[in-house]
């Protein structure tokens, strides 16, 4: 078969199979270039979910009259002149491709006004016919419309989904862009029917309105912000706590320069960050933007622009991971983190008497002496020996908190500054704690909060220590790809570092030689393999951290103080405030809750007090 050029009308619609996927991918490329026009006010209405009419009013610059029906050719743009802009591209839209190959599909008509020009145009685009200019009365600013969308493709139209389904894709476009732009203002009317109403949002307090409108209020009320500068990046934003993480990856937005993507760098990133502190496969909720040079970050990767590649991805990896890590380790308890957002805190009008009883002084000498007891048991139950001076840290590092009652007049002085989680009142089945605070009752599940103080301390003693190497008795072997082999010789000096001995026994034969010393009852094999795969993937690996974390959880869970087990008003007292002082000590290591917070009005309407 001889080579043939394609006639424009069908290039067009291959390449409108690539940018636009369905009418929320419209929807996408006329807002992106709205904002580029400097937009303050965007309007959007949307008509039986796109497929009927696709409406987009903006008062920014306008296009020139002369560049109307220049506007729809393929290939077009104002955003690029020369090479180099290509590594500087600084607005959302830049490929000249999005509103040629809509027109290719879909009737369009498009009008602009300069601020000027006395005259406003309108241009009128139909797939395979002429385009027709004409005056209009139009103010400043442009309205695009989208009608019939896919009416000459109907093998694309027959793959879109209900009415309803197709909304809400164009309802998830919507909040993406409220939520990286709080200096413009935006609408969304579906069959006439507004849905949002979000004005220009300048002020912190009016941009945690606008968040709440799309996250919720849990999110607001469960979220810390975060601003951090490092090497050149700025990371900003809002992280929600694990204690309001969700059954879906639905309440993650990240933003590179303004622009939301979806990256698996990023999502590694976030993911290692929160470890250790979500509940099985629930998944964290944020809203973060990365700010960088756009020389560093390639945004032209994928056709929808939702992809992006960085130039020194492990550096963009460990600065997302680190100042994460670092934000959500320095959340402690606090009265500012409703944990159960049924209501709104009413503070209460009548001072909190605390209960006396928590002066009383006890013998904390066998609660102290059965930690010891627990940890010294689960120590010696492994199966692997520790060096002698790791078991000495380790069992220091576990060492229970000794406590002094306080003496009657520094009651007066607590009254006036509460701690976050209150002062204990009793046990509940002996499994609960039941403290009061400023806010109301605090309900404290006593292992998973003493798991927690207990495995961070484990982990702090074990970064400590240096990796031991346990050599093994017999050698293991395993076979790999060619690609796989060159992988390990690559990393073969890091790899070292983490106590693995790994050689080449021939072309394909890998033999393992000794592991560290903690790990010497895993799936040897296993973990080998997965090492490889993420150095192959990441250039980098986790995996021995991972274990070493699954083994310190699984000594502190066994040391933590279990259900049933009687503790009196001290002890309590002692471990809310270990928890106060404690990294991520909302959860466990498992992600459970450690405790929750029941505020007087809630506890008021449940009861019917005052109705």
């Amino acid at each position: 078969m001889r080579i043939n050029l394609l006639p424009s009308h069908i290039a067009n619609q291959i390449a409108a199979g690539e940018v636009v996927e369905r009418p929320a991918s419209v929807v996408k490329e006329l807002l992106e270039n709205s904002l580029d026009a400097g937009a303050r006010l965007i309007q959007v209405e949307i008509g039986k979910g796109g497929l009927q009419f696709i409406r987009v009013k903006d008062n920014g610059r306008g296009i020139h009259p002369d560049d109307l029906a220049l506007a729809l050719a393929r290939h077009a743009t104002s955003k690029i002149k020369t090479e180099t802009d290509l590594t500087q591209i600084k607005s959302l839209g830049f490929r000249g491709e999005a509103l040629a190959s809509i027109a290719s599909i879909a009737r369009v008509t498009m009008s602009s006004k300069q601020a000027d020009q006395t005259t406003a145009w309108c241009v009128q685009s139909q797939p395979n016919e002429q385009e027709s200019i004409r005056p209009i009365a139009h103010p400043n600013g442009s309205t695009v419309e989208i009608s019939d969308l896919f009416f000459n493709v109907p093998a694309r139209r027959k793959f879109l989904k209900t009415e309803n389904t197709e909304f809400r894709h164009i309802q998830d476009v919507i909040e993406r862009i409220a939520l990286s732009h709080f200096d413009v203002g935006l609408t969304l009317t579906h069959n006439q029917r507004l849905i949002y109403d979000l004005p220009e949002a300048s002020t912190e307090e009016k941009q945690r309105q606008r968040i709440e409108k799309i996250a919720g209020e849990a999110f607001v009320e469960n979220s810390i912000k975060i601003e951090s500068h490092a090497s050149g990046m700025r990371l900003s934003g809002w992280l929600g706590l694990p204690t309001i993480a969700r059954s879906q990856a639905d309440l993650q937005f990240f933003y590179v320069n303004q622009r939301a993507i979806k990256d698996k760098l990023v999502n590694s990133a976030v993911k290692r960050a929160y470890q250790d502190a979500l509940y099985q496969d629930r998944f964290p909720a944020f809203i973060l933007f990365l700010e960088l040079d756009p020389e560093r970050v390639d945004v032209n990767a994928h056709p929808t622009k939702q992809e992006v590649r960085f130039r020194e991805g492990r550096l963009v990896y460990d600065f997302i991971f680190s100042q994460l890590r670092r934000a959500l380790h320095e959340t402690r308890p606090s009265l500012d983190h409703h944990q159960v957002s049924i209501s709104d805190w009413v503070k209460p009008s009548v001072p909190l008497q605390l209960s006396e009883r928590w002066q009383v002084k006890e013998d904390v000498k066998p609660y102290t002496e059965r930690v010891w007891e627990g940890v010294n048991q689960v120590l010696a139950t492994q199966q692997t020996e520790m060096p002698l001076s790791l078991r000495e840290e380790l069992s220091f590092s576990v060492k229970p908190f000794a406590v002094t009652a306080p003496s009657a007049p520094v009651l007066s002085e607590v009254k006036t500054s509460i701690p976050p989680l209150g002062y204990a009142i009793g046990q509940l089945q002996h499994i609960y704690i039941l403290a009061e605070n400023e806010k109301g009752l605090v309900i404290v599940d006593m292992h998973a909060a003493h798991e927690r103080v207990l495995y961070e301390r484990l982990k702090k003693a074990w970064e400590t220590q240096s990796l031991s190497a346990q050599t093994l008795l017999l050698p293991l072997t395993l076979k790999v790809s060619e690609k796989e082999m060159q992988c390990v010789q690559a990393h073969h000096a890091f790899l070292m570092g983490l106590a693995l001995d790994i050689e080449s026994a021939g072309p394909t034969v890998l033999i393992v030689r000794s592991v560290p010393a903690h790990l010497i009852e895993t799936n040897i094999v296993q973990l080998v393999r997965d090492l490889i795969a993420d150095l192959l993937e990441n250039q980098c690996t986790d995996q021995v951290q991972e274990k070493t974390r699954t083994f310190l959880a699984t000594l502190a869970c066994r040391a933590a103080v279990h259900a049933h087990h009687k503790l009196n008003i001290p002890q309590m007292n002692a471990l809310l405030r270990e928890m106060e002082k404690t990294d991520l000590s909302g959860q466990c290591n498992h992600g459970r809750p450690t405790y929750r917070q029941f505020t007087l009005s809630e506890l008021d309407k449940l009861f019917l007090r005052g109705q």
